[in-house]
């Protein structure tokens, strides 16, 4: 008995030596992790930057050494930013241009991906098409929609588009709807008919199907298609630089407007103007990150 129990004590210590000599030095697990610990300096240490210098007193701006954290921190960069260089203008008009282009892209592409899913509108193809769309250089159009807002939508329209939110919500939700519907094409397919059928010999009609049945299912399709759509119009420059001077000017537009006319070190209220729009991109991005991940997969599976 004393043989055996002395035998009993032994084994884990006999495991546990087993277990260290099996963790093995591997050179290729160091190397990834040192190439994310680069990439994550590379990402962060900028934005840590922009951050500290946005709440930096002005005499800390350009000493040498430079200043990691200001002894006594201040928001008069962003009140400068918001108040004297169209902050708070681009704010409004960001939040209402990505808004509604989001609503639009989600009406409009929502409502062809369940037609093209349901009743093989256009073939099999057509979804693949439309995100093929996306991938066309937004610089490629600048000139023909700079024509045609300027000249030819006065002629048409009765009114000018240059310089209206109208137009930039216009233009982003054709940007926006490829990847859309791209996205719900992939969850209506995979959602079983039957739930919609029962629910039409229930006595609703098409559209309540879809309403009631269809997107209840297909929700981080739509939340990963609306999250792409409001980032997608929230940090858009080329076209807003281009089709908006003063009335519709956006937040990137304000932000390149401090960049571009120094008068002097201007650099706090340029790294507060890129707080400011940073926020609601990495809001929404943690709001929404469970769903994204579902519906991204689910979406390149399905797809």
């Amino acid at each position: 008995m004393a043989v055996e129990a002395r035998r009993l004590r032994r084994r884990p210590a006999a495991g546990a030596s087993r277990a260290v000599r099996g963790t093995k030095f591997r050179p290729g697990a160091i190397v990834r992790f040192t190439f994310i610990a680069i990439y994550l300096a590379f990402l962060l240490v900028p934005l840590y930057w922009a951050a500290v210098t946005s709440i930096k007193p002005q005499d800390d701006l350009l000493v040498d050494p430079p200043v990691w954290w200001p002894a006594d921190p201040t928001s008069v960069h962003y009140d400068t930013a918001l108040n004297s260089f169209n902050g708070w203008k681009g704010l409004k008009n960001s939040l209402i241009i990505a808004s509604s282009t989001t609503v639009l892209a989600l009406l409009i592409g929502t409502s062809a991906a369940y037609s093209m899913a349901r009743f093989r509108t256009g073939g099999k193809h057509l979804a693949f098409w439309f995100l093929s769309q996306r991938l066309m250089p937004p610089v490629a159009v600048i000139i023909p929609v700079f024509l045609l807002y300027s000249r030819y939508s006065s002629e048409w329209l009765g009114f000018s588009l240059i310089d209206t939110r109208t137009g930039l919500v216009l233009l982003y939700t054709v940007f926006a709807l490829p990847f859309t519907i791209w996205m719900m094409y992939a969850y209506f397919r995979q959602m079983p008919p039957q739930l919609e059928e029962a629910a039409l010999v229930d006595g609703c009609s098409r559209f309540q199907a879809l309403w009631k049945v269809a997107w209840p299912l297909a929700t981080p399709g739509l939340i990963s298609a609306a999250a792409f759509a409001f980032i997608f119009s929230w940090t858009e420059f080329l076209f807003a630089q281009v089709l908006a001077k003063d009335h519709a000017v956006t937040l990137p537009v304000a932000l390149a407007g401090i960049v571009a006319g120094f008068q002097g070190n201007q650099y706090g209220e340029a790294s507060a103007l890129t707080m400011v729009s940073l926020v609601p991109a990495l809001f929404l991005g943690i709001l929404v990150q469970r769903h994204l991940v579902r519906g991204l997969t689910l979406g390149a599976v399905q797809g």
